[in-house]
């Protein structure tokens, strides 16, 4: 199977191993993902939120999500971002691919990705309680301004997508929706 990357060109999908999730985890998630489409149509985001839950079967903490992906909580200094929806499949694939691509400049201000496979990404986990004070709102638009000018369209960068690292600087927890390139595949679910 291939995964769309930024730059158009294909890749071979990363193998769904990890050193951080047992295969019976990865099983579980691979099970899920081939479900990815068939709950979509009628339900809501709790409702797809709790049919994951049920198919998965995690021993982990659910610490957030959204109608795209789950967020699990690995207790171990690392979150585990699961897929909902085809859009979640590309977040996660697209997370995996800025951080592992991106100018070093830009790269500190990114959650740390640790390990990716389809349908998933595993990452750092950092401190998500960002006050909504005007000096956070000036600290995320400084952010916005040094991943454009290095190439990233930040693509919904929002107080809700940040938090702070272990130096309390400002980092993206969430960027599956940014892009290096105009002919993302991101930019085709938006547009």
């Amino acid at each position: 199977m291939l995964w769309p990357i930024n730059n158009g060109k294909e890749r071979m999908q990363q193998p769904n191993k990890s050193a951080m999730l047992s295969m019976q985890e990865i099983k579980a998630i691979e099970s899920w993902i081939s479900q990815i489409g068939i709950f979509q149509i009628y339900i809501t985001a709790g409702q797809l939120v709790s049919a994951a839950r049920k198919t998965l079967k995690l021993k982990y903490k659910m610490i957030g999500h959204g109608f795209n992906r789950v967020v699990y909580d690995l207790n171990n200094g690392y979150i585990l971002k699961i897929a909902l929806s085809q859009v979640g499949l590309i977040s996660n694939a697209n997370e995996a691919y800025i951080y592992n691509n991106c100018n070093e400049e830009v790269k500190k201000y990114l959650c740390p990705v640790k390990e990716y496979g389809t349908g998933w990404i595993i990452m750092k986990k950092v401190d998500t309680k960002v006050p909504f004070a005007i000096k956070e709102y000036t600290k995320l638009i400084k952010l916005e301004l040094k991943f454009l000018r290095h190439g990233i369209i930040p693509i919904d960068l929002r107080l809700d997508n940040v938090g702070y690292n272990e130096n309390d600087e400002m980092v993206v927890i969430d960027y599956g929706l940014f892009t290096m390139d105009l002919k993302s595949p991101v930019l085709r679910w938006l547009v």
